[in-house]
């Protein structure tokens, strides 16, 4: 993963590569306040013009019903800075966050409401770099190869985004991919939103991602640490693993056909295990599991300190796949774990090898479900329900850019 500010390919900038960006295709500028200039109309922009403590994150915006064309922005020294105007043309969108208390000028180019074609300059001056700066942590790593239920996972921190908030941060959060699948985020609390496609990736799914939180307003006089970058794959094949309580039997499946069939022990009534759509969030071949991390004493009748191998976590607080060779006479007929799903050590060793992190875990006919949230749990709600825990009003549609756009239209692949 790449936390730095570069130039990338964004979800809701992608559908604008084909637009100028920053550049008009020979547009010739024309200050309108210099001698030569007739009068007439001008464009209405924000920035407005000598404006200060502008937000590094800024999109140069028309209003009153005027429209962009294109814009060259340029710094002190002459050096133009790129960037595009979303599909919609409501702004242009550097592709990294500009300099902290720097002077830039905007030569705009567009359309007033009447339709007419004018161009006018700008001036406008950054802010001071803020001492109050969230940071965000992004659940992947640069070209990794992910499972195909591998959702675009963001954790916030120093208290997150509250909810009056994210709308301004969800239109920032920009999402790419190759082929196109319409995707949207879902906010499962104020310190992690998820993205996802209507379906499980596609196999060889490429990704890239622009979260543009660089110096952007997050709310409570805070502001974005740095942009966050990524290039990830999904793998071309495509796993599946089954867990039935009704016959303890795990079933794993790739490409649609069962390749293993094996028993398991679940959680027992006092510790159910989770049923629903489950996403394996990290590997491990060694680890501890120790209750005491959880509230629960070592040395209480429910308490334990266990060293356990071939680990896939499945949920925030603590259920996993895993070898439990203690449980193997149990397995395939009586449930004894904590809430893990218990195999052999041959069987874990297996799907240890077999799996890979993004890989959907599907487990029914437990008594208690899965609570939002709790893991990487975007595929456990069907696609309507998923798209209600956007910020922004409007559905995603293939092609389209959504999460680019200033304007409340929902993230979407193209």
């Amino acid at each position: 993963m790449k936390q730095k500010r570069r130039a990338v390919v964004v979800a809701a900038l992608v559908a604008a590569l084909g637009l100028t960006g920053c550049g008009n295709g020979g547009t010739r500028f024309v200050n309108p306040g210099s001698p030569s200039a007739a009068p007439g109309p001008t464009l209405n922009v924000n920035p407005a013009d000598n404006a200060t403590d502008v937000p590094v994150s800024v999109e140069i915006a028309p209003h009153g019903g005027d429209k962009l064309t294109g814009v060259d922005l340029a710094d002190p020294a002459g050096k133009r800075i790129t960037g595009k105007l979303r599909d919609d043309t409501s702004s242009w969108v550097p592709d990294e966050p500009l300099a902290y208390a720097t002077t830039y000028t905007a030569k705009v180019a567009g359309s007033t409401a009447a339709g007419k074609s004018v161009t006018r300059t700008t001036k406008f001056t950054t802010m001071q770099r803020p001492a109050n700066r969230m940071d965000a942590h992004l659940y992947m790593t640069d070209n990794a190869v992910y499972g195909q239920a591998m959702p675009i996972v963001l954790e916030f921190k120093q208290g997150g985004v509250a909810p009056a908030d994210r709308a301004a941060v969800e239109r920032r959060l920009f999402v790419s991919t190759e082929p196109a699948q319409p995707g949207v985020w879902h906010w499962d609390s104020n310190t992690q939103v998820e993205y996802r496609p209507k379906e499980f990736w596609q196999p060889g799914t490429k990704i890239r991602g622009r979260l543009a939180l660089g110096g952007l307003p997050v709310g409570g006089g805070r502001y974005g640490k740095q942009d966050i970058t990524i290039e990830a794959t999904i793998d071309s094949v495509a796993r599946v693993i089954e867990v039935d309580n009704a016959t303890k039997q795990l079933t794993a499946k790739e490409d649609g056909r069962v390749v293993k069939t094996m028993p398991v022990s679940l959680g027992k009534p006092s510790h159910p295990s989770f049923s629903g759509t489950m996403t394996i969030m990290e590997k491990m071949a060694k680890t501890t599991f120790d209750s005491s991390t959880y509230g629960t004493p070592v040395n209480s009748p429910e308490g334990y300190r266990t060293e356990v191998q071939f680990a896939e976590r499945l949920s925030w607080d603590g259920q996993f796949i895993h070898a439990a060779p203690w449980s193997v006479a149990q397995q395939g007929n009586t449930n004894v774990s904590h809430g893990c799903v218990n195999v052999s050590l041959e069987n874990g060793q297996w799907i240890y090898n077999w799996t890979k992190i993004g890989d959907p875990v599907i487990v029914k006919g437990t008594e208690r479900h899965l609570g939002q949230g709790n893991g990487w749990t975007a595929w456990d709600l069907p696609w309507d329900e998923f798209v209600k825990g956007s910020a922004l009003p409007t559905a995603p549609t293939a092609g389209g850019s959504p999460s680019a756009s200033p304007t409340p239209t929902p993230s979407a692949t193209s």
